[in-house]
């Protein structure tokens, strides 16, 4: 009967769990209790006050919880940014039977969920949160009104750093830069800089800045810093108001040098940095280095395809077509080909005289290579030997040969190039690039089962299939060629 009614205790006693060590970690998210008592509807017998009604990050607030009558038997806090759901801060206890919590690591010292609201901020894509997403590249500054503090909030995937620029325009040049350098063994400096132009910044004093926060965690960089510096466009000047454009730049570096950027963007407008307000993207290529772009996708995707197609499939379209004593299609091919070169040669100068030097990265070098083979072309065309030459087969191949490999590389150049305009995350240029470079090998390819089927007899209408090919050749590359060219125009 006694073991009967103890059964019977058992199962008639409410179910409450306990949590022998007194961390509630399945509680971080909802801030739930999870011991299944019911919640409790009645006034709350503690209060929980702050010594602080506002904060910036670095500051360090006093949390009070106070009871009224009764002994606390445990207790569960955690700070949250107004709007936001993500933890942030860090806690330290000064009662030794209190215990800190980690709720997987993700307290953070940057949060979006004040832009607008206290802080001025610009991220990409819009309105991402850098707390919840590792492709978020986020900005955020915030001026005091009486004087010349400012606290920054940099975060972004980069492979060496990331540096937020204040500018009196959306170009480098003349702006005011802090950078944040992957100093290795988890560690992250904060270095001051100014970039007098398209070349690596020059490196400034620290001064006067302070609470440097940081953290680099899977390829992540994050850090946040206050200074009393001013911001400066100018050498020894210093703006009335503080407006400015913002800049972001993230890639790689070598030591606790910052290497040519592989992420960039800037804001639309200028901004005040004493008014919160979240600003848009929209960064833009100065109009000298959208005409190299568009001169060098001229000159090797449209002319120099063309005049490549013609001097080896359509010497037979033309045949006995003459003009000033030369074949027809040799003096398209000279003609479309001496264009490529001229607009090569032109896009060169104009974006060297833009840096002022070399950038750095694979796009200057594959740029180079291309200008020094495409000269080597027209002038090896000079000096050739005779058709009838024993040796004219040699100039042959080397001038085909030279020929691929200088398509090869400006096909790689142009890629490169797009990927440093196109801060998309859908990188469209790229792959309109990628259809682009597909349709040419596909037409060459055509060109080429057609010369075969010629050989073998089975093509009787050799005319009329090449310059049908030639046509719509043609048309497809157009179409692909004025897309790229709107794309860079509006990059």
């Amino acid at each position: 009967m006694h073991v009967y009614t103890l059964l019977f205790i058992i199962w008639t006693s409410p179910v409450v769990l306990g949590f022998s060590s007194g961390l509630v970690s399945t509680s971080c998210d909802t801030m739930v209790p999870r011991h299944r008592a019911q919640a409790q509807t009645v006034p709350s017998p503690y209060t929980v006050t702050v010594d602080r009604s506002s904060y910036h990050a670095g500051y360090t607030i006093m949390v009070t919880l106070q009871g009224q009558s009764t002994t606390f038997m445990g207790f569960l806090l955690q700070a949250q940014e107004v709007g936001g759901s993500q933890p942030v801060g860090t806690f330290s206890v000064t009662d030794g039977q209190a215990q800190l919590l980690s709720c997987s690591g993700t307290a953070s010292f940057i949060s979006s969920a004040s832009c607008g609201y206290s802080k001025l901020c610009m991220s990409q894509p819009s309105n991402c949160d850098p707390v919840s997403s590792d492709s978020c590249n986020f900005i955020s500054v915030l001026a005091s009104s009486t004087n010349s503090t400012f606290h920054v909030e940099i975060s972004g995937q980069a492979s060496g750093y990331v540096a937020v620029g204040f500018s009196d325009d959306q170009y480098m040049g003349n702006d005011d830069i802090y950078i944040c350098v992957d100093g290795g063994n988890g560690s992250v400096q904060v270095q001051h800089a100014y970039a007098a132009g398209a070349v690596a910044p020059q490196k400034l004093p620290l001064g006067n800045v302070s609470i440097i926060q940081t953290s680099i965690t899977a390829g992540i960089i994050k850090c946040f810093f206050s200074s009393e510096n001013t911001i400066s466009t100018q050498p020894g000047k210093a703006a009335a108001t503080p407006m400015y454009y913002l800049l972001f730049a993230s890639g790689p570096a070598s030591g606790d040098s910052i290497e040519y950027h592989s992420t960039k963007f800037s804001s639309s407008q200028k901004a005040n940095l004493r008014s919160p307000q979240l600003l848009l993207s929209g960064s833009s290529e100065p109009p000298i280095v959208k005409a190299h772009g568009a001169l060098m996708l001229i000159s090797w995707m449209t002319t120099g395809s063309i005049g490549m197609l013609i001097a080896r499939y359509l010497k037979a379209a033309t045949k006995g077509k003459r003009c000033c004593n030369k074949d027809f299609w040799f003096l398209a091919h000279v003609t479309l080909m001496s264009l490529s070169v001229i607009a090569t040669s032109i896009a060169f100068i104009l974006i060297f005289s833009y840096f002022g030097g070399w950038s750095g990265g694979s796009h200057p070098v594959l740029g180079c290579i291309v200008m020094i083979l495409a000269l080597i072309q027209p002038m090896a065309a000079a000096f050739r030997c005779t058709p009838g030459h024993k040796w004219r087969f040699v100039f042959n191949w080397a001038h085909a040969l030279n020929a691929l490999v200088i398509k090869i590389l400006a096909v790689a150049a142009i890629f490169t190039g797009l990927g440093l305009i196109d801060t998309t995350d859908s990188r469209w240029l790229q792959k309109v690039m990628g259809g682009f470079f597909a349709w040419e090998v596909l037409s060459f390819l055509l060109y080429e089962l057609n010369v075969r089927l010629c050989a073998k007899g089975k093509n009787k209408l050799v005319l009329c299939t090449e310059v049908i090919f030639l046509i719509i050749f043609v048309l497809g590359n157009v179409t692909f060629l004025v897309a790229l060219l709107c794309g860079i125009g509006q990059s």
